[in-house]
C-alpha cells in the first residue's frame, strides 16, 4: 500500500467564475447583479411599478371596504 502523505501535491488554485466584477462593493451593485425589469432579456410581464402600487392599493382598499360592508349587512 502506498504512502499518499508523502507525494507532491499540487497548490490548490480558487476557482473564479468568469463575467463577475470583483471591484463592485456590496452596497452599490452593479447592473450585473441587479434584477433586469426592463430588458429583452427578463422574462414575463413587463409592468411599471406605479401601476403595481396602484393595483395593490386598489385591492387593499376594496378589502377594507368589503370588511365594512359585512359588519353593516351582518347587523
Amino acid at each position: 500500500m502506498e504512502n499518499l502523505s508523502s507525494a507532491p501535491r499540487a497548490p490548490v488554485r480558487r476557482r473564479t467564475t468568469p463575467g463577475v466584477n470583483k471591484t463592485v462593493s456590496r452596497s452599490g451593485g452593479s447592473s450585473s447583479t441587479m434584477m433586469r425589469l426592463y430588458t429583452d432579456d427578463a422574462p414575463g410581464l413587463k409592468v411599471d411599478p406605479v401601476v403595481v402600487v396602484v393595483l395593490s392599493l386598489a385591492f387593499i382598499g376594496s378589502v377594507f371596504i368589503l370588511h365594512i360592508w359585512g359588519k353593516f349587512t351582518k347587523a
